[in-house]
């Protein structure tokens, strides 16, 4: 009796290995993006649960659909890139700088 399992792949050809290589990997991918898509709607439902108790709170909210908005533009549209780039980095600096009471 044989302990080693049988490779089924090595038994195969080229073409058929490489079909099911690119399945497994199809499925995996698929597997990733519904966890994505599962994380990303907590997230979400996280971000609208209740109003930020804070500027850097909102902030992150901001950030968020910034970036949202970023990765469904057109890749020739700069202006807007750069307008979001520019939001972006006054949050940076308007949160590094000190509140005077």
């Amino acid at each position: 009796m044989v302990d080693d399992p049988t490779n089924l792949d090595a038994h195969r050809g080229m073409a058929a290995q490489k079909a099911t290589d690119l399945r497994r990997l199809r499925s995996e991918v698929e597997a990733d993006q519904a966890a994505l898509h599962a994380r990303q709607a907590k997230l979400e439902d996280l971000l609208a649960a209740a109003p930020a108790t804070d500027w850097p709170e909102a902030v992150e909210k901001a950030r968020y659909l910034l970036g949202l908005f970023t990765q469904s533009l057109d890749a020739a549209d700069l202006r807007r890139r750069k307008l979001i780039d520019r939001v972006l980095a006054d949050f940076d600096h308007l949160l590094d700088k000190p509140t005077h009471d």
